[in-house]
């Protein structure tokens, strides 16, 4: 039986005995879903605790402790076994340059690339603090090429589906001629063993010393951020001897505090790869829109259909998805024969639909924080209802903004936040973006 697709993989026995028999999986190594700790049961797939006496009646027909933090991908129950078939990957070193992207890097982010090749040659882990639109992408190209020719496994992740979807072509194109598999909740195409993996970091936890390189994307956002069961997955879906790479705009004091005592090795971005500033939002003050009876006599308004009028296309981000609905029916009367679209984590077409805005068929796009980051769109600005909303943390504010001004071609975007008051997050988030612009422009970064 091969079982080459289960290489480095990490699944439960239940899961697997509806394509195997188990002696199909003789040559595995099997360990139990759960192990004592501390008086508690510890989840071995997501590293979580569950008290001891919290038993429910299992399908085995006695009384089980059941995992409910990492339920989305199958119930990992105490009768059960995780299952990883543990032989060396299939790929061999090849001198052949895999990487077909034919683009140049600026000076600071050539050195970022060097940094990173030199992390995954020597096997140490590295922080990419970049600026919003730095171009981190591409300064992965050299390192990935690099571990690729090498023999080793890659895995790029990122905790949200759209960042993945953003990622996948552009990874696909600067390396056609390696198969990659993407990976992410509710794709229904059949798992494949290959040397690069784009994945959700939720998708690591089927991974068990997969991958000799692991770069993580957007590090600081929900769900990966404080999050115990995904910082253990990452942990466990790596080699023993492996590097990994993190990457963030906004790291949190945590993270910083480790950068300046030289616990992390660090490449830090403070400009655009562009050379232009990052957009400093414009600040103005409106009192809460979403409570008004006429909505056309909101400044916000105006300034919407001031853009319309220019043709200029822009992002609408809304705090929430009820604040949403609140407000959609309003927008729909008033801008009837504009072209426009709402989108928000449970939209099931939102993929279409951002698709369809990056393709200019929108005017614009309506959206909660899911499109904070990792999504680019050409020449764009950003509007943000309710910027003091409580959801809106600094780092997201930053991401936000970000999203204008990232195309070599229209790098002057403009943002605008509406709120009724300054909260330390719209606060922070425009000191921060003037603070990463100075030092740019103290290190001659800027055009």
């Amino acid at each position: 039986m091969d079982l080459t697709n289960l290489i480095g993989r990490e699944l439960l026995l239940s899961d697997l005995l509806t394509e195997y028999t188990e002696s199909d999986l003789s040559g595995c190594t099997f360990r139990p879903a759960f192990h004592s700790a501390k008086r508690r049961a510890q989840c071995n797939r997501c590293g979580s605790f569950s008290k001891l006496t919290e038993i429910y009646p299992c399908i085995c027909g006695n009384n089980c402790i059941y995992c409910r933090y990492c339920i989305q991908l199958g119930k990992v129950r105490a009768c059960d076994k995780l299952v990883t078939y543990e032989a060396a990957d299939l790929f061999s070193k090849k001198p052949v340059p895999y990487l077909k992207w034919q683009g140049s890097l600026s000076e600071q982010q050539e050195k970022a690339s060097k940094e990173i090749v030199l992390s995954i040659k020597e096997f140490t882990d590295r922080v990419v603090w970049a600026v919003t639109g730095a171009g981190k992408t591409e300064m992965l190209f050299k390192g990935i090429s690099e571990a690729l020719e090498a023999g080793k496994r890659v895995c790029v992740a990122s905790p949200r589906i759209d960042v993945c979807l953003e990622l996948a072509p552009r990874i696909q194109a600067a390396f056609p001629d390696i198969q990659t598999a993407l990976l992410y909740g509710g794709e229904e195409s059949v798992y494949i063993y290959t040397q690069l993996v784009i994945a959700t970091t939720h998708q690591l936890l089927r991974f068990k010393e997969a991958f000799d390189v692991l770069i993580i994307d957007e590090i600081d956002a929900f769900p990966y951020y404080q999050n115990e069961g995904l910082y253990y997955a990452s942990e466990k879906a790596v080699k023993k001897q492996s590097s990994t790479i993190y990457l963030t705009a906004t790291p949190d004091t945590k993270l910083q505090r480790k950068i300046v005592k030289g616990q992390i090795e660090a490449s830090i971005l403070p400009a655009r790869y562009h050379g232009y500033p990052l957009p400093v939002p414009k600040i103005i003050r409106e009192k809460d829109i979403f409570s008004m009876s006429d909505i056309s006599a909101s400044k916000a308004c105006r300034q919407i259909l001031m853009l319309i009028s220019r043709r200029q296309k822009f992002l609408l981000f809304i705090p929430t998805i009820r604040l949403m609905d609140s407000i959609l029916p309003a927008l729909r009367r008033f801008f009837s024969t504009t072209r426009f679209e709402s989108v928000h984590a449970q939209d099931p077409f939102r993929k279409e639909k951002v698709e369809s805005m990056r393709k200019g068929e929108l005017q614009f796009l309506i959206t909660t924080t899911i499109l904070e980051r990792g999504v680019t769109f050409k020449n764009i600005d950003v509007i943000v209802l309710a910027a003091d909303h409580d959801v809106y943390t600094e780092s997201a504010l930053v991401q936000i903004a970000g999203r204008a001004g990232r195309s070599a071609d229209y790098p002057e975007g403009k943002v605008t936040f509406y709120l009724e008051e300054w909260t330390r997050s719209s606060k922070g988030a425009v000191q921060q973006i003037r603070q990463m612009n100075r030092q740019a422009a103290k290190k001659g970064l800027l055009l």
